[in-house]
């Protein structure tokens, strides 16, 4: 289907997906269809933002004079034909510069079938595309409410290779304990991720080099733990996986059928008080590329991230974010020298360190205004895709975003 046709008619293309995607058998039965309906729950929201840098590009040609090309729209519905039966979907419509360019897709979409659900103890199952699991934000990142600014830390949740790391399908079973003591919540996962998009093409075999064969999604492999205390003042999580990509080569292809494999661990803690929060995440990113014939190609490395972030509730319905984020391609190289020296890059492309101010006003519980600056040294988390001259970037840029959001 042609996604620019598909979108000129957002929301009655959204409602007809809807209806399709939620439709359960018991409609045949007026009565039980009616009943079911009633249950049906729909929600939304949509977002424009303005981004505006110094020497780099983020989600457009944001240098110099800004760019708006920045926009999130979302509705997620949620039915429960049967007390332990549920269905969740929701469908996405966003534009990010090059690497999300619009159209409307399944951002989620699964049933959830609960084996066990008392006071202490729920046990259940998945199928479906789910959001990945990692860390405390990758599971709610699209929606602009649930996030603590309007980028999150790009050390630990890459806007570049978002979809690779956004969603899977597959099964996910998962379950919780609830004590006095505390919670404990866990989710295991086998799936498909996705892979068929420029960052993850972009990202596995570099910028400059196209490719004639296609990526395909092998069986990959995601879990995490998460410790809550019951009136969720403290929370620790520890997330892990092991995403794999294929690639099969067309005829003549300059590269052999190769593999390419992500295991990233991701340590994470909150703790929450009244007025304010303290976040921080802790991440070992391995990622290995073997078999494609080409020496450029076939390597392995170890990366590593850090943020920490602390928010401010200074007045009923305004909050102020501080977050200083690191990141290292390669923990054995973490000034890019060596880098530089055999590709001829900028070593200044395998870290980069952000130091982040915000402000957030919630004007009403349906709408919030946002606006950040961001103090950056290095472009390891750049998107190739919107600059593609990595030799033009400069060392040192600032960054500033607004962003409006509406919910309902």
């Amino acid at each position: 289907m042609n996604s620019k046709k598909f979108f000129t008619n957002p929301f009655l293309s959204i409602a007809g997906l809807l209806l399709t995607l939620f439709a359960p058998s018991g409609f045949a039965d007026g009565h039980q269809g009616v009943q079911i309906l009633k249950q049906l729950q729909v929600h939304g929201f949509l977002s424009q933002g303005y981004i505006k840098t110094t020497g780099n590009n983020v989600f457009g040609h944001s240098n110099n004079s800004g760019s708006f090309d920045f926009r999130e729209m979302g509705v997620t519905a949620s039915l429960r034909p049967l007390p332990r039966l549920q269905f969740s979907g929701q469908l996405l419509h966003r534009r990010a510069g090059e690497g999300s360019d619009g159209g409307i897709r399944i951002d989620f979409g699964f049933l959830d079938y609960n084996f066990i659900n008392t006071p202490g103890v729920e046990l259940g199952l998945r199928l479906g595309r789910m959001k990945n699991p990692f860390g405390f934000y990758n599971d709610t990142r699209d929606v602009p409410f649930t996030r603590p600014s309007i980028l999150l830390p790009q050390s630990i949740y890459f806007d570049r290779t978002r979809n690779l790391a956004l969603a899977s399908d597959g099964a996910q079973l998962y379950g919780e304990s609830r004590t006095d003591w505390g919670n404990i919540t866990i989710q295991l996962g086998a799936a498909f991720p996705q892979v068929d998009d420029k960052d993850t093409e972009t990202s596995i075999f570099g910028h400059t080099t196209p490719i004639r064969g296609y990526l395909k999604s092998r069986l990959s492999y995601i879990g995490r733990i998460l410790y809550e205390l019951p009136d969720g003042r403290l929370r620790l999580a520890v997330s892990s996986a092991q995403l794999n990509v294929g690639y099969d080569p067309s005829q003549n292809d300059i590269f052999e059928s190769g593999s390419f494999r992500f295991s990233p661990l991701i340590l994470s803690a909150q703790y929450n008080a009244e007025r304010w929060s303290i976040t921080s995440e802790y991440a070992l990113r391995y990622s290995r590329r073997h078999g494609f014939g080409n020496p450029r190609l076939d390597q392995s490395s170890t990366g590593d991230s850090f943020y920490l972030q602390g928010i401010y509730r200074f007045l009923p319905g305004w909050e102020a974010v501080l977050r200083y984020d690191l990141l290292f391609a390669n923990r054995k190289d973490r000034n890019g020298k060596k880098f530089a020296a055999v590709s001829g890059h900028p070593a200044y492309s395998q870290y980069a360190r952000d130091l982040t101010v915000g402000l957030r006003w919630n004007i009403t519980p349906s709408i919030m205004l946002s606006t950040e600056y961001h103090r950056i040294n290095g472009t390891a988390w750049l998107s190739p895709l919107d600059n593609p001259d990595i030799t033009s970037t400069k060392k040192n840029w600032n960054l500033f975003a607004a962003q409006i959001s509406y919910r309902f």
